[in-house]
C-alpha cells in the first residue's frame, strides 16, 4: 500500500524528531526567563508576512550573561539570504512580574509582563526594509513550553496594520549555526 505525500512526511519526521517531554506544571508555572536565558542558547525562526508567505527565515547563537538585575543576550543571526547580524538586549527585572529590555533597533524601552508561563512584549523597533530603518510596533508572547523550549510569536504592525508575524524557537544548549 502507497503512503500518500502527507502521510510519507509524517513518519519521515516521526523518524527523526528528538524525544521532548512538555514541561510539567510546576515547571511551566514557575517561568523565571532570567533562569532559563542563561548561559548558552540556540534558536530558528522565520517572518511570515500578512499574505501568510515566508519572507525570511534564520537561525541564530545567542550567549545570555547574568547581571544584578537580569540578564544579556548576545544574538548572532544568519538568515537565509546569507546575511548575518547581531544584537545585544540588556533586559531587567523591575519585579516579579515586569521585565524592561534595551536594545540599539528598539525606539525606547520594551516592557515585559510575565504571566504564568507566559512573557508579553510590547516595544517599538526599527525594522531594515531595503536600507532604510522603518519605525514598528512588536507585540511578544514567548511561552516556556518545557525545560529546554520557549517558543515566541511576536505579531508585527505599523499603524495598527499587521505586518506580518516572527516565529522563534529558542533552545537552552549551544549549536553553533552561526559560527
Amino acid at each position: 500500500m502507497a503512503l500518500s505525500a502527507t502521510q510519507e512526511t509524517q513518519a519521515l519526521a516521526g523518524l527523526h524528531a528528538p524525544q521532548h517531554r512538555l514541561a510539567d506544571k510546576a515547571c511551566v508555572a514557575q517561568f523565571r526567563p532570567e533562569e532559563f536565558f542563561s548561559g548558552q542558547l540556540s534558536a530558528s525562526g522565520m517572518f511570515i508576512d500578512r499574505f501568510g508567505k515566508v519572507q525570511r527565515r534564520f537561525v541564530a547563537d545567542i550567549d545570555c550573561t547574568s547581571t544584578e538585575n537580569g540578564f544579556i543576550l548576545d544574538e548572532s543571526f544568519l538568515f537565509d539570504d546569507g546575511q548575518a547580524e547581531t544584537r545585544q538586549w540588556v533586559i531587567s527585572c523591575r519585579s516579579d512580574t515586569v521585565y524592561e529590555g534595551r536594545c540599539a533597533d528598539v525606539d525606547g524601552v520594551a516592557l515585559g509582563r510575565l504571566q504564568g508561563p507566559v512573557l508579553h512584549w510590547r516595544y517599538d523597533f526599527l525594522l531594515d526594509v531595503s536600507g532604510r530603518r522603518i519605525k514598528t510596533r512588536f507585540h511578544d508572547m514567548m511561552v516556556r513550553q518545557s525545560e529546554d523550549i520557549v517558543l515566541n510569536r511576536a505579531r508585527v504592525t505599523k499603524f495598527g496594520l499587521l505586518l506580518g508575524e516572527l516565529f522563534i524557537s529558542f533552545r537552552r544548549g549551544p549549536t553553533d549555526f552561526v559560527t
